[in-house]
């Protein structure tokens, strides 16, 4: 099973400001349908698929968001994402966006989300399916608080 998974897409002209970066809004939207594309062509459902079969679906309660570097109109980019934390009503995403060898992060998003019923409208527990295959894709990371990931990553762009 694939633990990081990735796609590439252009950014769009549409998608910029007046000097050709790319909108920091634009970068979440991006960033965001890039992980639920990698949901469907990996884990083999959609959300909405999800949601009527269980009931259930997930909900953001929390966006770290770092803007590494810019990114301009008409530019190829890689985004990644992968599983990095769960729990029995949690879980934690990180995307990155990356130029196409990988090697420089444009930017870095940790999206926490939990699983809500949607009939009783309150958190509810991972299915245990669900669970299970979110434990195995996840992805042990060495830096465990958000500043201490983005530092290491604006490191690693400078060298």
């Amino acid at each position: 099973m694939e633990k990081e998974i990735s796609s590439v897409m252009k950014v769009r002209f549409g998608d910029c400001d007046p000097v050709g970066h790319l909108n920091n809004v634009k970068y979440l939207e991006y960033m965001l349908n890039a992980r639920e594309d990698h949901v469907e062509s990996y884990y083999g459902f959609t959300y909405e698929e999800f949601m009527k079969k269980t009931g259930r679906t997930w909900i953001a309660v929390e966006n770290n968001i770092a803007y590494l570097k810019e990114v301009l109109v008409n530019q190829k980019v890689k985004i990644t994402s992968k599983t990095i934390e769960i729990t029995d009503r949690l879980a934690k995403v990180e995307i990155q966006m990356k130029n196409l060898e990988g090697n420089i992060v444009y930017a870095i998003l940790w999206v926490t989300v939990i699983c809500f019923d949607v009939i009783t409208r309150k958190s509810a527990v991972h299915p245990q399916e669900v669970r299970i295959l979110f434990e195995r894709s996840k992805v042990e990371i060495s830096e465990k608080s958000f500043s201490d990931r983005v530092l290491y990553f604006r490191k690693q762009n400078k060298s």
